[in-house]
């Protein structure tokens, strides 16, 4: 048995939790996420605490993914995930505007990238963009695609980088 799923889920206060066949909704605070149980896992409610196990003949390493999900969801409908983002760089600069992300990162033209609904992106500083969402693969998927637009480059460590990630910078070729 999977050692993620045997730990069972204990919905805090003010969740709410729904299910209709394989289809699972919880809403708290911060908004309301939804996604469908595998098939393979069999899950129970009994009284604000959720516990996984494996269906007969299923797999039970998808029984703790299902658990980390819906887990991943309780934690983000009540305190949310966020994604910091420093950029390294003369010149390099972002700005909210409206529902639109304008990067200045050492191109010959603005980037501007559009902010998707259910995440919100705030710039305490002209080099810091900090990314904020219920739903933690949509929070991870845009801080990847920000920081794809400039990666750090290994020499000068140039470049959009997460807040704890440390570059490992090279040494430079030797006449």
């Amino acid at each position: 048995m999977s050692r993620i799923a045997s730990y069972p889920i204990e919905l805090p206060k003010g969740v709410e939790f729904s299910r209709q066949d394989q289809e699972i909704h919880v809403k708290g605070p911060k908004g309301e996420l939804s996604m469908n149980l595998h098939p393979t896992v069999e899950m129970t409610d009994e009284e604000g605490v959720l516990s996984f196990t494996a269906a007969p003949g299923g797999n039970p390493a998808m029984a703790g993914t299902m658990r980390a999900l819906i887990n991943n969801m309780v934690v983000g409908v009540t305190d949310g995930f966020e994604k910091r983002l420093s950029l390294i760089g003369v010149g390099y600069r972002a700005q909210v505007q409206g529902s639109k992300l304008n990067l200045q990162l050492g191109f010959s033209h603005p980037v501007d990238f559009e902010v998707p609904e259910g995440v919100t992106v705030e710039t305490p500083s002209q080099t810091e963009v900090i990314i904020r969402g219920a739903d933690k693969q949509k929070v991870g998927q845009v801080a990847a695609e920000i920081r794809g637009h400039r990666p750090p480059e290994p020499y000068k460590g140039k470049g959009v980088r997460y807040a704890n990630e440390r570059v490992v910078m090279k040494e430079a070729k030797k006449a």
